[in-house]
């Protein structure tokens, strides 16, 4: 993970409790897992966009065909 060992990880976060208490930091690390996951989410939503485009313009030119 990153090339981090467990010591490295006990002491970031030590430091992190340190800097931003232990009542704000559930909040922050509950902000961070939100916006990674609505990071991942949209990622998700951009890769399936241009297949929806593509769909639709298939969609389109086979109805005028029809015509």
């Amino acid at each position: 993970m990153f090339g981090l060992g467990f010591q490295e990880l006990v002491v970031i976060l030590l430091l992190a409790l340190v800097l931003f208490g232990a009542k704000r930091l559930p909040g922050i690390a509950r902000a961070l897992g939100k916006s990674v996951q609505e990071f991942k989410d949209g990622m998700n939503d951009k890769t399936k966009e241009p297949e929806e485009k593509e769909e639709n313009k298939t969609n389109s030119a086979d109805t005028n065909t029809a015509k």
